[in-house]
């Protein structure tokens, strides 16, 4: 099992990462893996300042590249200008968080975009470093394929931003806010994190219902990537009903024979024929339903 891509049954699924830890004897094999990565759906913060670009590490190459722009170097900026969490380059009045909250008494509060900077987060001065007519600002509102487009010839930020791409977030704003994506868009964001770090191998990787609102294409895309994880050496663990990832899965798990408490056994485990084999599989009768129509 290990350095295989493996799938849940499709008719039930793991409890969730809260649930306290089924009775179980002992766990094997752990000395295989160096390393355990679990990608969920929890936030990946609470903050409005944390966005993809911070989250990633990608602001960090932008901010490096910024420095890099002739008007940037005759004025002696660093790379602390082109942040908007300390003083130097953000706006002050916002305090670079681009708005201005508005106190309504008895009502919730409101927030409006800052009138010095125009939500902007980043004073004039800093605004006026542009790097091919675009500021730090402008990129952090740009769309991932946007940005792609704009960051075509600088190797080391396109790597990030076709992993972001690559599992499905091409839409998502690089400054948009963390506290607006949903499990499914975290979870990835988390992923592509994982997937641009230098693979060591020997890591088991678990993800929760990565597919979650993706696009048939962008599953492809995803299912591309962890192959990759596993031909370095990785094992991942995916708890999924998609039927196409089980599909594509080595070995498969098939929980139950039923949901919530009438579950929790192993009905069967091992490739994709012995699971439609298996007559108390419900995950086994769905993968033959779902092979019919193609013969």
């Amino acid at each position: 099992m290990v350095n295989d891509i493996l799938a849940a049954g499709a008719a039930r699924k793991l409890n969730r990462a809260k649930s306290i830890a089924g009775l179980h004897r002992h766990i094997e094999h752990l000395d295989f893996f160096q390393k355990l990565v679990q990608v969920d759906q929890s936030p990946i913060g609470r903050s409005p300042r944390s966005n993809p670009a911070t989250y990633t590490k990608l602001l960090d190459q932008l901010r490096d590249l910024y420095t890099q722009v002739p008007l940037a170097k005759v004025r002696g900026y660093k790379a602390s200008r082109f942040s908007f969490n300390v003083r130097g380059g953000r706006c002050e009045r916002c305090q670079g968080d681009g708005a201005i909250k508005l106190d309504m008494q008895f009502m919730a509060n409101a927030y409006a975009p800052c009138p010095s900077c125009g939500g902007k987060r980043f004073n004039r001065e800093t605004l006026e470093v542009l790097f091919h007519g675009h500021s730090i600002a402008d990129v952090l509102a740009m769309t991932v394929r946007d940005a792609m487009q704009l960051f075509r010839n600088i190797p080391r930020v396109m790597d990030q931003l076709e992993t972001l791409a690559a599992v499905g977030l091409g839409y998502l704003q690089l400054g948009q806010s963390a506290t607006t994506l949903s499990g499914g868009e975290a979870q990835r964001l988390k992923l592509s994190l994982e997937l641009s770090k230098r693979w060591q191998g020997d890591t088991l990787y678990i993800l929760d219902e990565p597919t979650t609102g993706l696009h048939w294409v962008d599953i492809q895309h995803l299912m591309d990537l962890l192959f990759k994880l596993r031909d370095a050496g990785n094992t991942v663990i995916v708890i999924e009903p998609n039927l196409d990832v089980i599909n594509l899965a080595n070995w498969l798990i098939d929980l139950g024979p039923g949901g919530g408490r009438e579950g929790g056994e192993i009905v069967d485990a091992g490739d994709r024929r012995g699971i439609e084999e298996e007559k108390r599989s419900l995950t086994g009768d769905a993968l033959r339903r779902w092979r019919a129509p193609m013969g």
